[in-house]
C-alpha cells in the first residue's frame, strides 16, 4: 500500500494550559500574568523554528489574554506537534485559542490562524500542505482577532507585492469566519447537557 497523501487537516496539535499559577520570581511581573508559551516538535528537541514561532504566539495570546486580572502570576501554554502535514502555525494559533478558551481563562476576543500560500502564477492557496508550501513564491500566516476581524499577527516567508498581502489577508478574514463558526459549535458540543 501506498501511504496516503497529506491533505489540509493533516496537521495537529495538542494544547495544554497551566495556571494560573504562582509565578518564579525572576518571571513574575506586578501587574500581569506572565504567559509562556513552549511549542515542542513531533521528535526532537525544540530548535530555532520553534523558539520563532513561540514568539508569535505568545504575542498574539498577550493581545487577548486579560492577564491584568491574574497580575503576579504565571500562565503556560504547551503546544505539542502531533502531525504537521503544513500551515502548522496557523494551527498552532487555533489551537492555543482553543485551548485558552476551555481553560476559561479570561479573553478580550478569540482569535484565529489562517495560512495562505501564493503559488508561482500569484493564486492564492488557503491551508497550504507542506508541499504546496515548498512550491510556493510566499506563504504568510496571519492571527485574526474574532471581534474586528483586526490582524494581531502577520508572518511571511518569500515575496509578495502589497497587493498580493492584502488579497491573502482579505481571503483570510473571510476564512476566519468559517473558523470562528467551528469554535463556536465545538463549545456548544463540549458544554451542552445533552
Amino acid at each position: 500500500d501506498l501511504p496516503a497523501l497529506p491533505v489540509p487537516g493533516d496537521t495537529s496539535v495538542l494544547a495544554g494550559v497551566y495556571g494560573p499559577a504562582e509565578a518564579k520570581l525572576s518571571k513574575e511581573l506586578p501587574d500581569r500574568a506572565a504567559l509562556e508559551v513552549l511549542l515542542r516538535p513531533k521528535v526532537g528537541l525544540p530548535g530555532v523554528l520553534e523558539r520563532s514561532r513561540e514568539q508569535l504566539l505568545r504575542q498574539t495570546c498577550e493581545a487577548v489574554v486579560l492577564g491584568v486580572l491574574h497580575p503576579r502570576t504565571a500562565i503556560t501554554l504547551v503546544l505539542q506537534v502531533l502531525s504537521d502535514a503544513g500551515s502548522l502555525l496557523s494551527c498552532c494559533l487555533n489551537a492555543a485559542c482553543i485551548g485558552l478558551l476551555d481553560a476559561g481563562l479570561p479573553l478580550s476576543s478569540l482569535f484565529c490562524g489562517v495560512t495562505c500560500a501564493l503559488d508561482p502564477d500569484g493564486t492564492i492557496i488557503l491551508d497550504p500542505t507542506t508541499r504546496q508550501e515548498q512550491e510556493a513564491r510566499a506563504v504568510l500566516s496571519f492571527a485574526i482577532d474574532s471581534s474586528e476581524r483586526k490582524v494581531l499577527m502577520a508572518s511571511t516567508k518569500g515575496s509578495c507585492s502589497i497587493e498580493e498581502m492584502q488579497q491573502c489577508l482579505a481571503a483570510a478574514q473571510r476564512a476566519a469566519d468559517t473558523i470562528f463558526q467551528f469554535y463556536r459549535d465545538s463549545v456548544r458540543r463540549r458544554y451542552s447537557k445533552s
